[in-house]
């Protein structure tokens, strides 16, 4: 069994759902990400890029199983942040510090004032969002472990020899 150009055209649909999702949900829904959600859409982009790529440049089925395996990586660290997250989200672990404060730099009173009412801190430990108590962080690692595990399925049928 070899991996056909369905695959990456597959993880790119898939892909591009996700993330679709994730930028509707920000710019028509107005949830704004905080720093974790942001990480966690990365390695929907480089899936992206990656099935592109094979879609359009790569012949040979041994370089587009390379590219569904560099693609199931891809999603099991998306799915390692997105765990993190969660965690952040449930009290876990602690989050990054970008998920509490902005950089501040004033000088003074005023610019201080300035820079906090200008700054948003959307925070990583709150769950603006959830469905039947699930956050958008829960949601991510069940896609993104779904879709790691199927990538790396593909790839380890497409290396059995038939008998």
């Amino acid at each position: 069994m070899t991996i056909e150009k369905s695959a990456p055209a597959a993880i790119l649909a898939a892909s591009a759902l996700i993330l679709g999702t994730a930028l509707a949900s920000q710019y028509v829904g107005g949830l704004a990400p905080c720093e974790l959600c942001i990480w966690q859409r990365w390695p929907y982009a480089a899936a992206i890029g990656l099935s592109l790529v094979a879609l359009t440049a790569l012949r040979r089925p041994a370089a587009r199983s390379a590219v569904v395996a560099l693609c199931g990586l891809a999603f099991a660290i998306g799915g390692a942040v997105a765990f993190y997250h969660l965690g952040v989200e449930q009290g876990w672990f602690r989050g990054p510090a970008g998920c509490s404060a902005a950089a501040i730099d004033a000088t003074t009173i005023e610019e201080l004032r300035r820079q906090l009412e200008a700054a948003p801190v959307v925070r990583c430990d709150e769950v603006p969002w959830s469905l039947m108590g699930i956050s958008l962080a829960g949601f991510n690692l069940i896609a993104s472990t779904l879709l790691a595990a199927g990538c790396f399925l593909l790839v380890a049928r497409s290396g059995r020899r038939p008998a």
